[in-house]
């Protein structure tokens, strides 16, 4: 009992607290009422999802679009499946690429040593020879070393880069809306000359935030593309994402600093605490349930945002493969858009359960 209790609470820290009748069941704990809940929590999901591909794969055949049939179900998976083979075909002919290049480069330097070596026993015009010949492989080495697969990104890798954008504009958001939450939840008067520009820009679609974003950027970052560290449309997705996404995170953290208990200000008033000190103590560790909250449904919003700020400014991420797909016109196109559409849904389901873990981590609040 004392395992599946063990269990079952970690099931229900990671938000998976649906599982917890299965394993009470495992375990012998009153298996009718067991079977009960699983019935009502996981066997109704599954009959209801199990509907939904039903009705899905009979109305399929019924639109047709100038792409052809609405893909079913099974058409989907086939292009789930096709685009995880054609990751690891690539890898595969990187991994190659690789090889070959790093055996190029073995061959040119140890035959530009041998001629090296055979040129300082050597002398006049075969030690010249010698010597040039060296200096040819030498470049050769150097140009070998210098090539870059040229391979597109694949699907796998293109979820990466969402990733990659979504967390750097979550970051960026969650760096500007905390410090300002705790200010507008600490000063009635801070909070009444921030209220006006949360009121206005908080609604602001990123569609219209993004070709603000992206001129700002194209005038700024002028570094020379083969020495940046990022490209603009990363730079582009990622602000985009930021200024979409603080607002939950800003309000919330306001909420929770408003309402943390008077007492416990008063009692660092009377410990004499300086400014930064409370704030660290007492501010900041009472505010964290909401301000979880806050970056729970930030991180929602910017995922969702992240889709189209990617389609318009061509980052090479998860919006730009929906829209590739959508210029491309092929037979293929609505299955692969379609396994875009799961793949963000999951992602966004698999995002949401590890901000619940973090906020259940700081918080007895039920979720």
């Amino acid at each position: 009992m004392t395992v599946a209790h063990n269990v079952t609470k970690t099931l229900d820290r990671v938000g998976m607290s649906v599982f917890s009748p299965l394993v009470r069941l495992v375990a012998g704990d009153r298996p009718r009422e067991q079977l009960k809940q699983l019935g009502l929590f996981i066997g109704v999901p599954a009959l209801a999802f199990g509907l939904f591909l039903l009705v899905w794969s009979l109305g399929s055949q019924s639109i047709v679009t100038k792409f052809g049939t609405l893909p079913n179900p099974l058409e989907v998976w086939t292009e789930a499946v096709s685009l995880l083979d054609s990751h690891f075909e690539s890898r595969a002919s990187r991994a190659a690429f690789e090889q070959k290049t790093a055996a190029d480069i073995e061959s040119f330097e140890e035959h530009a040593t041998k001629f090296r070596a055979q040129a300082a026993t050597a002398t006049g015009a075969q030690k010249v020879v010698l010597l040039k010949k060296a200096s040819v492989l030498e470049e050769s080495a150097k140009r070998a070393a210098a090539r870059h697969y040229s391979g597109s990104p694949t699907y796998l890798d293109q979820i990466a880069t969402s990733l990659k954008t979504v967390f750097t504009g979550f970051v960026i958001a969650s760096l500007i809306a905390i410090p300002l939450g705790v200010l507008c939840g600490l000063s009635a008067v801070f909070q009444a000359a921030m209220n006006p520009m949360i009121q206005i820009f908080k609604p602001v679609s990123p569609l219209a935030w993004l070709p603000i974003v992206m001129i700002v950027v194209g005038a700024t970052y002028t570094t020379d593309p083969s020495q940046a560290w990022f490209e603009k449309s990363f730079i582009s997705s990622a602000f985009t994402v930021a200024l979409c996404s603080l607002w939950p995170t800003l309000v919330n953290t306001a909420l929770g600093v408003a309402a943390i208990d008077k007492d416990h200000m008063n009692v660092a008033r009377v410990l004499k605490l300086g400014w930064w000190t409370r704030v660290r103590k007492i501010v900041i560790p009472s505010a964290l349930p909401l301000i979880f909250a806050g970056l729970r449904i930030s991180l929602s919003v910017g995922w969702m945002v992240l889709i189209a700020a990617e389609m318009l400014a061509q980052n090479p991420g998860l919006g730009k493969f929906v829209w590739d797909m959508f210029q491309n016109g092929s037979s293929q196109t609505l299955a692969r858009i379609m396994v875009a559409v799961f793949t963000i849904g999951i992602i966004g389901f698999l995002l949401d359960r590890v901000m619940v873990v973090l906020q259940k981590s700081v918080s007895y609040e039920v979720v």
